[in-house]
């Protein structure tokens, strides 16, 4: 399967709201903790993409996707900070790859692309959190992130109970 990796600007984006929420909605039916809880709808999955759209639009945020050509099959986020003293630094988020493709390398690359992006803007200290013990810890610990420390019960998982996230930085200079 050949999938290619590109960013999607905020019209792209809007135009593919459903596919971009049904992403969303494979990554939390499988049990990752993405801030939302097992039972999201359509609707609120394309209510968090639809809140992204000015983010996007202004360059302040930019979405790459991986597809195949017929659908989109992974996303990540990256967030540039705004704040006057940050202009270094930029957050990733929302990492996901459709269950149906896992492990064929599709996070590791979109994760690079981000990486990339984030240094030809010129960030230098990339910053990610998961929760602990997935897969997507993995990746990072693979993909040369350092992790920060891990704070018990951070967040909840999809079922509702609290859970451990490992925080990571990566420094690209």
């Amino acid at each position: 399967m050949a999938v290619a990796i590109r960013e999607l600007a905020a019209a792209d984006a809007a135009a593919r709201l459903g596919e971009l929420a049904a992403i969303l909605r494979d990554a939390v039916d499988h049990g990752a903790s993405v801030n939302f809880l097992a039972g999201i709808t359509s609707t609120q999955a394309e209510g968090f993409w639809r809140d992204q759209l000015p983010g996007l639009a202004s360059g302040q945020r930019r979405l790459f996707v991986a597809e195949d050509g017929a659908r989109l099959l992974g996303t990540v986020l990256l967030m540039l900070a705004t704040q006057p003293n940050a202009p270094h630094r930029a957050e990733i988020g929302k990492m996901l790859v459709h269950s149906a493709v896992r492990r064929q390398g599709i996070g590791r690359r979109l994760l690079e692309t981000a990486e990339q992006a984030a240094l030809t803007a010129g960030r230098t200290l990339l910053m990610l959190d998961t929760e602990a013990g997935t897969a997507g810890e993995a990746l990072y610990r693979r993909s040369g992130w350092t992790e920060l420390g891990t704070m018990p019960g951070h967040s909840l998982n999809t079922a509702g109970l609290p859970h451990d996230t490992v925080f990571f930085y990566k420094l690209l200079a």
